[in-house]
């Protein structure tokens, strides 16, 4: 038996208001483009933006696009939820490796609890927001 799970893209949501150091990702997704922090002293990603390296604290961070594809290491499907999602449930929110090594957590979309699995490939869904800038959630590849 498929098992529906909702998308929660009807949901209005509040566009963020950037940080400084998180401006730049939020541009991006003007575009529908997905780029991440890169710590060019560890060799390593990190998300969501933060001022500092995760690693060693400094402040030497890249910008990198990313193809924000990857696989599913984690998930758990929302039963009861709070306002503004109460009403919505089921829905389902993954934790996703990039390709790259990074993790990150969003909403999966246009996928049933069926096919939701372990392992399960994804890309970027962008869901459009009022000001322009899009949130990024993911569906099966």
């Amino acid at each position: 038996m498929m098992t529906a799970l909702n998308d929660t893209l009807t949901i209005p949501r509040e566009p963020p208001r950037p940080r400084s150091f998180s401006q730049a990702y939020w541009d991006a997704t003007r575009e529908k483009r997905l780029i991440v922090q890169y710590d060019k002293r560890s060799g390593k990603y990190q998300f969501f933006p933060r001022a500092t390296s995760i690693y060693d604290g400094h402040r030497d961070l890249d910008w990198r696009e990313v193809s924000g594809k990857g696989e599913v290491f984690s998930y758990t499907i929302a039963h009861r939820a709070r306002p503004p999602f109460q009403g919505h449930e089921p829905f389902a929110i993954g934790l996703v490796t990039l390709d790259e090594g990074v993790n990150v957590m969003a909403n999966i979309v246009h996928c049933s609890r069926d096919r939701l699995k372990i392992g399960l490939r994804v890309k970027p869904f962008w869901a459009p927001l009022a000001n322009g800038t899009h949130l990024l959630m993911f569906e099966p590849d």
